[in-house]
């Protein structure tokens, strides 16, 4: 089964390269988690979701140009390994990988929000990262030995959004209009790098 995923997901980017103008860049959304991978939960609400959610609308602001193009590691609630999503990454070789995640602490209630970022050891990876913590309330940019990040031979940072256990972070990252400004930001970084 896993064989014919990343078969069908190497034959889509194919047909979809294949009708992509040559100088258009690629940018790639890796929505993380997916299935019965949930990632980060509250009450119901899911990790998975929500990175989902602010991937479709980081494609949709994404629309209006013709620079580059967004392409999301997936676009319903699936789960595809690791291994996977790197080897579509390195196969389509892209500007840059940005991976969607949501935080959780120990504390129910936590007091900690706000965003963090995880970059590769390398400096494409770490101007990247400063170009994003520029637009949004980033509390920390790290070094971090993650898969998608290590196995990923393009510019990639991993972000958390924010946390779901802070009531604060919750509300926004789950409204329609946290999840438009958080793409629209995005959008801001990608033309940036015109």
């Amino acid at each position: 089964m896993k064989g014919l995923q990343l078969l069908a997901i190497l034959v889509f980017s194919a047909a979809f390269l294949s009708f992509t103008p040559v100088n258009k860049k690629l940018i790639i959304i890796d929505a993380g988690h997916g299935g019965n991978d949930m990632g980060a939960n509250r009450n119901g609400i899911y990790e998975k979701d929500i990175v989902l959610n602010i991937g479709k609308e980081i494609q949709k602001f994404n629309s209006s140009q013709d620079q580059y193009e967004v392409i999301l590691t997936r676009e319903d609630d699936t789960y595809s390994q690791l291994a996977d999503r790197t080897a579509l990454i390195n196969k389509l070789n892209p500007e840059m990988v940005i991976s969607l995640h949501v935080n959780s602490s120990a504390n129910p209630k936590s007091t900690q929000h706000g965003q963090e970022i995880y970059t590769q050891n390398t400096e494409s990876s770490k101007n990247l990262a400063k170009r994003i913590s520029r637009k949004f309330n980033v509390q920390k940019i790290e070094e971090k030995n993650l898969h998608i990040l290590r196995e990923s031979k393009v510019p990639a940072i991993l972000m958390e959004l924010g946390f779901i256990n802070n009531a604060n972070d919750l509300e926004y990252l789950t409204s329609e209009k946290g999840q438009k400004e958080i793409a629209q930001k995005f959008i801001e970084v990608f033309n940036e790098n015109q």
